[in-house]
């Protein structure tokens, strides 16, 4: 966990990666990292790319695959602060529109709060 800083708040968890360059082996830490993110009681990520300049396909390809386990999970995956080279892969992939992507960690923390009305409405709506 050394690559990476892990910031708890109240509704969310805040992943920094502390190196620039997002390798296949710190994406196996990072995945590793997330899925015991969803383990625990504040389960919405916020990935914050800030230190990040590229990612690799194989990385972007994570990034889908964990927001894809996240709304299975009923919990919000955000990446936030996603450099033009990151936003560039993702485009190329075809992921940039799947993936809630932030400018800033503020909105990211925004999003995470609607996800979460909205899920209470949803789950309100079933009980009816």
């Amino acid at each position: 966990m050394d690559n990476f800083k892990l910031d708890t708040k109240e509704k969310f968890n805040v992943i920094t990666p502390k190196t620039s360059n997002i390798s296949d082996i710190t994406a196996d830490e990072l995945r590793q990292l997330l899925e015991k993110q969803l383990e625990k009681p504040t389960k919405n990520v916020i990935i914050n790319l800030e230190n990040v300049e590229t990612v690799t396909p194989e990385v972007a390809e994570m990034f889908a695959e964990t927001a894809s386990q996240y709304m299975e999970a009923n919990s919000s995956f955000v990446i936030c602060h996603a450099s033009k080279s990151v936003k560039k892969v993702l485009d190329e992939m075809e992921l940039l529109d799947i993936l809630n992507i932030t400018p800033t960690e503020s909105e990211a923390w925004d999003i995470v709060q609607m996800e979460e009305i909205e899920r209470e409405l949803l789950s309100g709506d079933e009980e009816k």
